[in-house]
């Protein structure tokens, strides 16, 4: 069951739950029972613990947004791939286009479907094309990594219109010439024009730049795909991409694929073929869940300290609010107040020490083709939003406890303390 589900019941809770609490505060303010002014003045006068509380929040907050930025920078990449009027073709069974095997005999049955659109010249838009990997040295660091090299045809290229020539010219067939996204000429040495890639016993030359707009061809090199089959001794391809001429006729290739037993194909549109193509962005979600849950009970525990040395410090004033009339409650939620506006002061700062890492591009293995995955960092204003909201739990769950004792100290024995 996909756990996004759950998402509207968690927001349903967290609206009412701090609704209530608002109102809760709004209240007691509006009675006239919590010493905000008294609050503010605190986070002033004692500034240098107020400092160290805000930073030390502000580390945890940066780093758990990161990690949600790099996440949501690999969704956004695979989200961003791909046409909707467009359907993949892929072996049953296979994960990804490169566990995918094809023979000839496929591509020669679909090309002569009827619904298929055709262009210009009247040449049925469809494209057979194939995944190749091959290792290059990293430009910044030592040691090499994976990187997909795509087989495509003419027709290909005319189904990505996302894709953009931004440097150089397009490769040529026959002539060991490839063209390269510009991010992962950014990243690994041999890759600028002129350069050269090794790929089996041959050596290709790069003769252009492309963009692929934030999509997930940043993280390919392109050839022709005859060749690649050739120099990498392939005898099948790995996929096949094709373009029906309307939605009806797009639902009848699929069922005819899905339905035809002797191709053992499956199809399905292309962005929704990338859109699963996530896996990668798991296991930094799960780094983040855990760095964050870490990160966050050491955060807890400092702003709890923190509050309870500022309740030892602040013990006659403490009983001098009591003496005029504050009750128990004014005095919890004084503590709670302070704490939830030292840490979403902290949360604020945690925000602005990421955000110069939005867009920043960089790479990881991607585990369904174990090849580098180029993307880039998204911090979104909801991410923003989430890293607040993260410290001010923070400072609320690390207030209870200080609170609750502060409101408990016996107002004579209050008054008394040095």
């Amino acid at each position: 069951m996909p756990a996004n589900i759950f998402a509207p019941f968690i927001w349903l809770t967290v609206i009412l739950g701090g609704g209530a609490a608002l109102w809760f505060v709004f209240s007691t303010v509006r009675q006239g029972r919590l010493p905000l002014r008294y609050n503010f003045r605190n986070v002033v006068v004692r500034w240098r613990s107020t400092i160290s509380t805000v930073l030390g929040i502000a580390l945890v907050v940066s780093v758990f947004v990161l990690l949600r930025a790099l996440a949501r920078g690999i969704e956004a990449s695979s989200a961003n791939t791909g046409d909707p009027r467009n359907i993949l073709v892929v072996r049953k069974g296979s994960q990804a286009e490169s566990g995918s095997l094809l023979g000839r005999e496929n591509f020669r049955t679909l090309q002569y479907f009827d619904e298929i659109a055709r262009n210009e010249k009247d040449e049925p838009l469809i494209s057979v094309e194939i995944i190749a990997i091959v290792s290059m040295p990293r430009i910044q660091g030592p040691g090499e990594a994976n990187t997909l090299i795509r087989g495509i045809t003419a027709r290909g290229m005319e189904l990505r219109p996302q894709v953009m020539l931004v440097d150089g010219r397009w490769f040529q067939p026959g002539k060991r010439e490839i063209t390269v996204a510009r991010r992962l000429a950014g990243r690994f040495a041999g890759l600028e024009i002129g350069g050269t890639v090794k790929a089996g016993p041959d050596k290709l030359t790069v003769v252009g730049h492309y963009d692929g707009q934030g999509s997930a061809f940043d993280s390919e090199a392109w050839m022709d795909a005859d060749e690649a089959r050739s120099i990498f001794d392939r005898d099948q391809y790995s996929s096949i991409l094709l373009r029906p001429k309307d939605d009806a006729a797009a639902s009848n290739i699929i069922a005819k694929i899905e339905k035809d037993k002797r191709l053992a194909l499956r199809a399905e549109r292309e962005v929704d073929y990338y859109s699963k193509q996530t896996m990668t962005a798991i296991p930094i979600k799960i780094l983040a869940g855990l760095l964050g849950t870490a990160m966050s009970i050491g955060a807890i525990f400092a702003a709890m300290n923190t509050m309870y040395a500022s309740v030892a410090g602040r013990t006659r004033e403490i009983g001098t609010l009591r003496v005029l009339g504050y009750s128990r409650r004014s005095v919890v939620l004084c503590f709670l107040v302070e704490g939830a506006f030292l840490a979403a002061m902290g949360g604020v700062v945690g925000c602005l020490l990421a955000l110069p890492m939005n867009g920043v591009a960089t790479g990881t293995m991607d585990f369904q083709s174990f090849a580098e995955t180029v993307f880039e960092f998204r911090i979104t204003p909801a991410l923003m939003l989430q890293g607040v909201a993260f410290s001010i739990v923070i400072g609320l769950l690390g207030s209870l406890l200080p609170a609750i004792r502060a409101s408990r100290l016996p107002v004579i024995s209050a008054l008394k303390s040095l």
